[in-house]
């Protein structure tokens, strides 16, 4: 294997001779073990026998080492996939299999959930007329550094039965879809098939997305959309199927996104590459004390664990070296016990506080087992899921009237309707289902709104720099009246006619009179202005009294809707609930009896300590 090249030596090449049932045992991108016989044939140039030797290898087997090939199902492991789905809700299978991806990248739960969705995949449908409807789901992570993109990419790569990994800066356009080469021996010109053509029906990780150039980055416009590569070069004509997902990571126009600019603007490619993948998440580094405290908590014991198999000073396994002295497939080192098992037992050390014993996590080798057997359903689109789908788009497109402060991550095309219909259909195929339901759009759905919006701050420093600029200009005009003022004394003083110690009253009066006029009405214009730019503050510092006299809430009772209200969250897992249901819920189910200014008082009073978010009658859990 070229990873298993000596230190500081470059992986070498040979020529395999494959005849009879040897022949398209395997194609270009695939990791086989070969054994056959090593020979050297002599080398002709001009009709004579040169002294160079080619080496050539006269194939006898040849043995595939590619997950897919090596992934046996038997029909114990489909009856328990089978059992796993059915005994868990439409929403527990899919938030289990979402929390068993990658569980040592702690939280990116939504992240997650997409990421399982582009392993399951939607449903391919050829029409009758030739058009191609693409069941591939495409995902972008963009944000700042160290926040475990890469090793979301990392993780698909093991889990995933094909995939091909690349980067930004180390492929071109041509490297990803196709080339065109010249044979050394004949001379004939012939095609070179690129990653996206090796990652046919699989996941093609793209890190560094950023860092191509937009010469390169249209090359894969096609790929995303057709699923194949047109290529029409030095007299070849050929279309080649790359029929594959992209999963992409890129870094923002600054190094590190702004929260105070659009996403566009952080974002900075171009609308008709968004405008093909599915889902564009922003993953931001925000300081939290208790989240900080979390993930360093879960890093440090993933360092102190240590595997029960390993021994005391192993510095470097043997594995490479006895690779080459069997036949026996090196990947297959799982046991029988392993590859049975379905859940990961729970280690102290490792998980620690941020995982209790209760909480199930499915080990990697049944993830991939569960991710074969679902993308062979194909499940059906139902009345009840189209409705839902159908609304929901039209509701995205007319999303920019609602709020002014939420911006959006990709525009909202005819696409946006086929990515809908691909999560709803990936959502059903993790609960082996074979109709997509309404349940299926609507975690769709959730997972869009996710995805599609992201609030945009507003700078503050306008206001204090406006009023800085309004306390200068006051400033200015009392010191360059002070300033006429003794000229106009040291005028007086030359001519004789006023002694210099003599007061001008009247004069001092009406000039100081003026002055102050100036600044009450500078000041009203300033106090206007305010109001008129800000006329909710404005509102609410006039009626501040009668509001704490109506709209109040005691400790008590504030901590009891605090309660209610997380216990709703998790009981419905939604990102956002009405107000209305949040009051019937306290009033009718609980019977706390809450009256309307006590909730006001507690929805305000959580607002402010930044625990939720009120926005148009929908509260948000932050």
């Amino acid at each position: 294997m070229p990873e298993k090249a000596p230190a500081g030596q470059l992986p070498r090449s040979v020529d395999i001779i494959c005849d009879n049932d040897l022949v398209d045992l395997c194609k270009p991108g695939d990791r086989v073990q070969i054994v056959g016989n090593y020979r050297c044939l002599p080398g002709k140039q001009g009709g004579y026998t040169t002294g160079t030797f080619k080496t050539v290898l006269i194939a006898n087997n040849i043995m595939q080492l590619s997950k897919e090939a090596n992934l046996a199902i038997s029909h114990d492991d489909v009856t328990m996939c089978k059992k796993l789905a059915k005994n868990n809700p439409c929403k527990n299978i899919f938030e289990l299999l979402a929390k068993s991806l990658a569980p040592s990248i702690h939280g990116n739960e939504y992240i997650k959930k997409a990421i399982l969705c582009l392993l399951l995949g939607g449903v391919e449908k050829i029409l009758p007329n030739g058009t191609r409807l693409r069941g591939d789901i495409n995902v972008l992570l963009i944000g700042d550094p160290s926040v475990a993109k890469s090793q979301l990419l990392r993780y698909v790569l093991c889990t995933a039965p094909r995939a091909i990994p690349t980067t930004g800066r180390g492929s071109s356009g041509v490297g990803l879809t196709a080339a065109v080469t010249v044979d050394q021996e004949t001379g004939e010109r012939r095609l070179e098939a690129g990653a996206m053509v090796l990652a046919d029906r699989g996941v093609i990780c793209i890190d560094e997305f950023d860092k191509m150039s937009d010469i390169d980055r249209t090359a894969i416009h096609e790929v995303m959309e057709q699923g194949r590569i047109t290529i029409a070069k030095a007299g070849i004509h050929a279309s080649l199927n790359a029929r594959c997902s992209v999963l992409a990571a890129a870094n923002p126009v600054y190094g590190r996104y702004d929260q105070y600019k659009t996403p566009m603007e952080n974002i900075g490619l171009q609308d008709s590459l968004l405008s093909r993948f599915d889902l564009l998440f922003v993953v931001l580094d925000i300081i939290d004390s208790d989240q900080d405290h979390i993930i360093s908590d879960h890093v440090v014991r993933m360092h102190r664990y240590r595997s029960p198999l390993e021994q005391d000073g192993e510095a470097l396994s043997l594995g490479s070296k006895l690779d080459m002295l069997t036949t026996k497939n090196p990947d297959d080192v799982a046991t029988e016990e392993t590859q049975s098992q379905v859940y990961q037992k729970y280690d102290p050390l490792l998980h620690g506080q941020t995982r209790s014993k209760n909480d199930q996590i499915l080990t990697i080798q049944f993830m991939r087992k569960y991710i074969h057997i679902a993308r062979c359903m194909k499940p059906k689109l139902t009345e009840e899921a189209s409705t839902v789908i159908a609304e929901e788009y039209s509701r995205l497109r007319s999303e920019d009237m609602v709020e002014s402060d939420v911006a959006r991550t990709q525009p909202v095309t005819a696409r946006t309707l086929e990515t809908l219909i691909r999560l709803s259909t990936a959502h059903a195929k993790a609960r082996l289902s074979k109709n997509v339901e309404s349940e299926d759009a609507r975690a769709a759905i959730e997972l869009v709104q996710f995805a599609y919006f992201k609030r945009v701050l507003e700078k503050e420093k306008r206001k204090r720099r406006r009023h800085d600029s309004d306390a200068s200009e006051a400033a200015d005009e009392i010191e360059e009246n002070k300033q006429a003022k003794r000229s106009k004394r040291a005028k007086r003083t030359d001519s004789g006619e006023v002694d210099p110690y003599e007061y001008d009253s009247d004069e001092y009066i009406e000039q100081a009179t003026r002055i102050t006029r100036s600044q009450k009405s500078s000041t009203h214009t300033e106090s206007h202005s305010t109001e008129t730019e800000h006329p909710e503050s404005s509102v609410s510092e006039t009626t501040t009294v009668p509001q704490t006299a109506t709209a109040t809430i005691t400790q008590k009772r504030l901590a009891v809707f605090k309660s209610s209200l997380n216990k709703l969250f998790q009981e419905r897992r939604v990102q956002n609930i009405p107000k209305t249901e949040v009051i019937d819920y306290l009033n009718t189910t609980l019977s706390l009896n809450f009256t309307s200014d006590e909730i006001n008082a507690a929805i305000n009073t959580m607002t402010d300590a930044n625990q939720i978010m009120a926005v148009e009658d929908l509260i948000f859990l932050i």
